[in-house]
């Protein structure tokens, strides 16, 4: 790969972590349920993001498999989890 891109991978590889610390957080310190939700649903595009981009690096194609089947059950746990919220039987 070029100096350019491993730099370039590199830096959103830096900032993608950095972003799921954050996520993370407003996990443990969200306000109310929705928050730690949405906060939740971030965090898993962001493994996702990152598990692309470790497949960039790596040259793996198990990387980009386990992205879309992280992605496939992010999106049905989502669905599952704010219909559990919305029929208000969470407290």
């Amino acid at each position: 790969m070029a100096k350019v891109l491993v730099t370039v991978i590199g830096a959103s590889l830096f900032i993608h972590v950095v972003l799921m610390g954050v996520a993370i957080w407003r996990v443990w310190r969200g306000e109310n349920v929705i928050d730690r939700l949405m906060a939740v649903d971030l965090l898993s595009t962001l493994c996702i993001a990152v598990l692309v981009l470790a497949a960039l690096v790596f040259r793996e194609r198990v990387y980009i498999d386990a992205a879309l089947g992280l992605a496939a059950l992010g999106f049905i746990g989502m669905v599952a989890l704010a219909r559990y919220i919305s029929d208000d039987h969470m407290y």
